[in-house]
């Protein structure tokens, strides 16, 4: 678990550290998240370099946690205990099922998938995902991560972060965007994919912003390349974002 980098409010310490052993042991569930169908002991050590009676152990204690659960082939995989909780830090973001009609409209407008993206840990990380009904699409799960630098979202992000979250992305080493395509996103008020992280996809994205005027997140569209019109997808992006914006300053 990367934990270089924190979107939490920073508050005095007194001198108090984090347990390293629980870092240690919740960077499993990350480690779990990657994988599509689940990991045996031994590849969860190999891709921890752990030993086995460290992985174990680690599995083990998030196992009695309710974290993590076994299948019928000895798999270790995230229980759905993990949903709960995704479902409870979406509406404690104010972000929640409220999201979800605005997502499904828009995809119902424009025929094309739909996402909400948040920071997580330094990457956006899509939150919230409305499939369309093309045949041919592209496919990207709920809390799959992309990139800052790429990404249509990434730029979004990083263009309208504040300056403490921008120094902290910085500090990071992530790659950022270019300032030229910072500013472009600030001037445009959406961002669209390098297209090299996808190839044959394209996005287009736009900021959220909460009750202070903070970007929290980003809407964003993703189709293939040979479907891409900027006019046709541009202004019912940019009115999906503003609705939830509103939504997020508490206004009807």
């Amino acid at each position: 678990m990367d934990t270089s980098y924190s979107n939490r409010i920073q508050e005095e310490s007194g001198g108090v550290r984090p347990l390293s052993t629980v870092l240690k042991t919740m960077a499993v569930l990350d480690v779990l998240a990657s994988s599509a169908r689940g990991m045996k002991l031994p590849e969860v050590a190999t891709a921890m370099q752990l030993s086995r009676p460290t992985a174990y152990q680690r599995l083990l204690t998030l196992l009695e946690a309710g974290w993590v659960e076994q299948d019928p082939e000895m798999r270790y995989r995230l229980s759905m205990h993990a949903c709960r909780i995704a479902a409870a830090a979406l509406e404690q973001a104010d972000l929640g099922t409220r999201v979800q009609p605005v997502l499904e409209m828009l995809v119902h407008r424009v025929k094309e998938t739909a996402s909400l993206a948040v920071l997580d840990r330094g990457l956006p990380c899509i939150v919230s995902r409305v499939e369309s009904a093309s045949v041919l699409r592209a496919e990207q799960k709920i809390g799959t991560t992309m990139s800052l630098e790429g990404s249509a979202s990434g730029r979004i992000l990083a263009a309208f972060a504040d300056e403490l979250t921008l120094s902290r992305l910085r500090e990071s080493g992530v790659p950022l965007p270019s300032e030229e395509l910072l500013s472009e996103a600030r001037a445009d008020g959406y961002a669209m994919s390098s297209g090299y992280t996808h190839s044959g996809v394209i996005a287009i994205a736009a900021p959220i912003f909460d009750l202070h005027g903070k970007c929290t997140s980003t809407i964003s569209l993703v189709m293939p390349e040979m479907r891409f019109d900027l006019e046709t997808f541009r202004e019912p992006l940019l009115e999906a974002a503003r609705t939830i914006t509103r939504m997020q300053q508490g206004e009807r």
